[in-house]
């Protein structure tokens, strides 16, 4: 899944290079990611306008078409965009293609097709609960610890799920929540009303220097490639069984929820029942 630190330097890529752009024509090449809000044929209506915007709010890119109309990417757990050549080859899970004016393309892809991308006019903003309904994002200026902690005193559960729920601080998913916990040693399933004002302190200051971190780095080695994701200078998140770089200790791998959990035992101390 595209996070934060990783639609920070898509959106950067892509700015100086789609806005002015006509869409020329557009096809929806596999059903079910689009969400066309507009009541008006998708191709039809796209076509001859013009990419005026791109910004990002948490883990979503919007992208505006003029005055009327609005993109918003939520590539989900597979989905990712690619900026290149008529001629490139197609791959198979391209979902969107956007012709521009200049000769090269956009083009959205999902292999499981678990993303969304909305079309609609600006006005249908607040229909879209992923958008509305986040928290503070996490590379905006960040909160201090007092206002951090009241962020997060609404929610219950385990740490790491209420990171990724994006109501808190937005643009934090399960890779970069991995990582935030190593960093400020906290045991993934920590439930939030066990944190003390210390172990809160920690993760306040992972919160915003792990993804910010990241960001410096992707920048020195995405480049033009946006289609492909940049995990392996993450320390533990994918890296079940390797040794922690930490203390050496094995790193573990919990599957739960859909998704895998990586953290170090030895470093992130705690059990399911704490």
């Amino acid at each position: 899944m595209p996070e934060a630190p990783d639609l920070f330097v898509i959106r950067d890529f892509l700015e100086p290079k789609l806005v002015g752009r006509t869409v020329t024509s557009a096809a929806e090449r596999k059903p079910l990611v689009l969400r066309n809000m507009t009541g008006e044929k998708f191709a039809d209506d796209i076509a001859g306008r013009k990419l005026t915007k791109i910004d990002r709010k948490g883990k979503l890119l919007l992208v505006e078409l003029g005055a009327e109309r609005r993109l918003v990417i939520s590539p989900m757990l597979t989905g990712g965009l690619r900026y290149c050549s008529p001629e490139d080859r197609m791959e198979a899970s391209t979902i969107l293609v956007f012709d521009l004016d200049d000769g090269h393309q956009l083009r959205y892809f999902d292999q499981k097709r678990m993303g969304q991308v909305y079309y609609l006019s600006p006005d249908q903003l607040g229909e879209i609960v992923r958008l509305e309904n986040q928290g503070a994002d996490v590379l905006d200026e960040p909160m201090d610890l007092d206002e951090f902690t009241a962020a997060l005193k609404p929610f219950r559960g385990e740490i790491k799920g209420i990171l990724t729920r994006g109501q808190a601080v937005s643009g934090i998913g399960n890779a970069y929540a991995d990582e935030i916990l190593f960093e400020a040693k906290l045991f993934p399933f920590r439930k939030k009303s066990k944190l003390g004002r210390t172990e809160m302190k920690h993760l306040h200051e992972a919160v915003y220097a792990v993804p910010r971190n990241a960001v410096s780095i992707l920048e020195d080695r995405v480049g033009d490639a946006i289609h492909k994701k940049v995990r392996d200078f993450l320390k533990v998140h994918g890296k079940g069984g390797k040794p922690c770089p930490r203390c050496g200790s094995r790193i573990s791998a919990i599957k739960a929820n859909r998704r895998e959990t990586n953290f170090c035992r030895t470093c992130q101390p705690g059990t399911m029942f704490d």
